[in-house]
């Protein structure tokens, strides 16, 4: 949806995700959202609360980037969401994973990390392949960083979902 097909509530929350931190490279070149923002235009009130759950996800959580990078590219890869692989692949390579690492995110396959990425690594992928943690699995993280990475979890998941089932192209 272009900003000028937007009725008033579509449009503040078209205005609040182009002018956040991602609005540089989620605006497409004829001004719409790409990737999943355009389809929480269809329901601003839950769009922007999704939107703002992102964010928090994002940019106010206490995982590392390279924490939450590799998360974000754990769930990508169980989900095959080519957007997010995308998207989030650049932004590993910036925090120094390299590409052997991010082809063994892709397909799920082993790599070596530091120990607390490690860490992080192993309890996303037991939350994307069986929904829970064993008492180990819970155990290895504070509950915080728990919280927060279940809710990134969930919010990655959802996001793949939104982007196959709108079939949002992947650039």
């Amino acid at each position: 949806m272009l900003p000028h097909e937007l009725g008033p509530e579509a449009r503040a929350l078209y205005e609040e995700i182009a002018s956040g931190p991602r609005g540089g490279f989620m605006l497409a070149p004829d001004g719409g959202l790409t990737g999943p923002f355009n389809a929480m235009l269809l329901s601003p009130p839950v769009g922007g609360a999704l939107q703002e759950l992102g964010a928090a996800v994002r940019y106010r959580s206490t995982l590392s980037d390279r924490a939450r990078e590799l998360a974000i590219l754990v769930v990508a890869g169980h989900h095959d969401s080519a957007f997010e692989q995308a998207a989030h692949e650049p932004i590993a390579r910036s925090l120094g994973f390299t590409d052997d690492q991010l082809h063994a995110l892709r397909e799920g396959k082993p790599l070596t990390l530091p120990d607390d990425e490690a860490t992080v690594l192993a309890v996303t992928r037991a939350l994307v392949r069986k929904g829970d943690l064993d008492d180990t699995e819970y155990a290895s993280l504070d509950e915080r960083q728990l919280f927060e990475l279940t809710t990134l979890v969930g919010y990655y998941s959802t996001l793949a979902l939104q982007l196959r089932v709108f079939r949002v192209p992947t650039g």
